[in-house]
């Protein structure tokens, strides 16, 4: 299973560790990635997401059709 949040896309950046001596060797930024269950209502059932905690508050701010809504129209479901 690839590291890519099911609603707003966000997946694994690359960058560098510096270290004292300024050496730079590569690195990688991992999202928060949390595998959750949401209730649907408008479906009546229960739907399995791998989401980013930042996509858990907005679920949480908007409710879950209408953050569906959201991230569709940005065009990233």
């Amino acid at each position: 299973m690839s590291r890519v949040c099911q609603l707003t896309g966000k997946k694994v950046m690359v960058g560098n560790n510096v270290s004292h001596s300024k050496r730079r060797t590569k690195r990688r930024f991992l999202p928060n990635l949390k595998t959750k269950r949401f209730y649907l209502e408008s479906e009546d059932r229960w739907i399995t997401l791998r989401v980013s905690a930042a996509a858990m508050r907005t679920i949480d701010k908007l409710g879950l059709e209408n953050a569906l809504k959201k991230f569709e129209k940005k065009g990233q479901i």
